[in-house]
């Protein structure tokens, strides 16, 4: 199983993406199986994945960054949720620290990746400098997130070409742009609009929020006294630890208690927002959505900042629909108008699955959206590849963890008993089926079918309770609905 079939280009793993995902595949590949050689090949310039790609004021994680960082490798800054920068250095440091940045080759776009069952072999072809690149390995795993890097969702805005001003989007944020003194107007509620939204009130002269509906929003204190303690008295590894075990479980908890009840749930997130935003604010108009907390993402505010810069008159929300854009801003449908100077379109993500890229077994291209995901990190007759999908409630990272470190025993299994091949098989009975992700978001609802299936039950359940998970990836047995063999060629067909 290991060795280089005297190929230069051939690995045993071959990990696509930089970001949290692959790194962590790479550490926890590397602990379990020493001997085994790895690569990773990473499309953009830098290590970082989202948190290179995303570059607008005020970029910084929506869920606390104890959770969001490796359990192996301590975060060392005050903060208990971090700025993007810092995280793309934490992932630097961290990959660089453990040699992982050695394996790694950059500007290296996966094009394709074909398997080849006579020699249970995959074969990515990519685009390196303009040059096509041939990479071969036993295993492929998928670090490339859950949406696309290319195309953000932007509906069409009647008018917008007739703007003067500039337009925006998050995710291609010009490095150049220049708002200072002018009027922004931000068009979305979600989490990148309310990170960004208080960075811009530092130089724009006003930011209004303009959203269709509102998004229950709940605020967090950037240094939190209680894990400024526990890291005191305990040593750094330990404190690590144990900050969190308690972050996790705090995020579990208020999760259940605001899907079992929803009612008092709404209740404590009304008050908590009443309680910090000018006294007669019209609250229910702009911070009441018509659902229940946690059937779409929550939005983490930091040290109330958002309704601050409301209180001091530097930022505004306008609940309404667009009618049209026109020379100087945003025309409502209610008749009233927005005038701008910028318009930042945060209106979301384009789910993707495996980075858009092509999969093709044995000559066949297969649809991955039709196929069933295996405890959430193996595809339903795909061998040897493995993909990461973090959770809708809780940190990425903390499944990231736990399917870097369940493919690692898999291939630790397999190196054991000599087998060259693996993958889930769901056999011929019907199984009910839920969406991959679980939650009510326009940019789930928008693309139904972007991403691969989910069953009701285990294994073939994407299911999104980090307790469960730990449960179940602790006591499953791991020839459970898998077919296991070896490779009737032992070398690879050349190119």
């Amino acid at each position: 199983m290991h060795g280089n079939h005297g190929d230069p280009d051939y690995t045993d793993v071959l990990i696509i993406g930089a970001g949290i995902s692959g790194i962590g595949a790479a550490y926890r590949i590397k602990e379990r199986n020493p001997a085994m050689s790895y690569r990773i090949l990473e499309r953009r310039s830098r290590i970082g994945g989202t948190w290179d790609l995303f570059r607008y004021p005020g970029i910084r994680s929506d869920s606390d960054i104890f959770t969001l960082s490796f359990p192996w490798e301590p975060w060392t800054r005050p903060e208990n949720v971090a700025d993007g920068e810092y995280i793309r250095e934490y992932l630097t440091s961290t990959a660089h620290k453990h040699g992982i940045d050695q394996h790694m080759q950059f500007d290296t776009y996966v094009k394709s990746a074909e398997w080849d069952s006579a020699t249970d072999t995959w074969t990515l072809h990519a685009e390196q400098d303009g040059q096509e690149r041939v990479f071969r390995s036993r295993f492929v795993f998928f670090g490339t997130g859950y949406y696309s890097y290319d195309d953000p969702y932007t509906p069409e805005f009647l008018g917008i070409d007739r703007f003067r001003g500039e337009v925006v989007h998050p995710q291609f944020w010009p490095d150049d742009l220049d708002y200072s003194g002018k009027r922004v107007v931000v068009i979305g509620s979600g989490a990148t609009a309310i990170s960004l939204i208080p960075a811009l009130t530092e130089k724009a002269a006003h930011v209004t929020m303009l959203q269709r509906s509102p998004t229950y929003m709940m605020s967090m204190a950037r240094i939190d006294p209680m894990v400024d303690f526990i890291r005191r008295v305990l040593p750094r590894k330990l404190s690590h630890s144990v900050v969190r075990v308690r972050n996790a479980a705090f995020h579990i908890l208020t999760y259940f208690m605001f899907r079992k009840a929803p009612k008092f749930g709404r209740k404590l997130i009304r008050s908590r927002a009443k309680a910090a935003l000018p006294a007669g604010y019209d609250v229910d108009v702009h911070f009441k959505p018509k659902y229940d907390p946690w059937d779409q993402r929550m939005c983490l505010i930091l040290d109330d900042d958002l309704f601050n810069r409301i209180k001091d008159g530097r930022a505004e929300v306008v609940t309404d629909n667009i009618d049209h854009v026109d020379e100087n801003g945003i025309v409502l449908k209610s008749g009233g108008r927005v005038d701008a100077d910028v318009i930042v379109t945060a209106t979301g993500l384009q789910l993707q699955a495996l980075g858009g890229i092509r999969i093709v077994l044995d000559d066949t291209e297969i649809k991955i959206t039709d196929r069933f995901v295996y405890k959430e990190y193996l595809l339903e007759d795909v061998p040897n590849m493995a993909w990461c999908i973090g959770y809708t409630n809780a940190s990425w990272t903390l499944r990231a963890d736990m399917t870097a470190k369940a493919f690692a025993k898999l291939l630790a299994y397999m190196d054991s008993r000599g087998y060259t091949h693996a993958y889930p098989h769901r056999g011929d009975a019907p199984i009910a089926e839920k969406p991959a992700f679980d939650l009510q978001a326009g940019y789930i609802k928008r693309a139904p079918h972007a991403l691969p299936r989910s069953g009701t039950r285990r294994p073939w359940n994407v299911r999104h309770n980090y307790v469960l998970d730990v449960i179940d990836h602790r006591f499953d047995r791991i020839e459970e609905s898998m077919v296991f063999g070896r490779a009737p060629v032992r070398e690879p067909r050349p190119a």
